[in-house]
């Protein structure tokens, strides 16, 4: 059984913006803005998607990451 991912880093608190979390897994799920690889200037693979999320949003899940590590 997974756990329910853990808010490591949010926009606004509740989840329904954009949002970093951690898994059981050792990954974390990126909640963002959807963006092309056109729009972004990359070439983007079948069965990946490109989101966009604010860099203070990054930094303070990378943080919390560190400190939990």
């Amino acid at each position: 059984m997974t756990e329910e991912p853990t808010v490591l880093a949010s926009q606004c608190g509740a989840g329904s913006c954009p949002t970093v979390y951690s898994t059981d897994r050792e990954t974390v799920i990126v909640q963002g803005y959807s963006t092309t690889g056109e729009a972004a200037g990359v070439e983007v693979p079948d069965g990946e998607r490109l989101v966009e999320i604010p860099v203070d949003v990054l930094l303070a899940a990378a943080d919390k990451i560190r400190s939990q590590g």
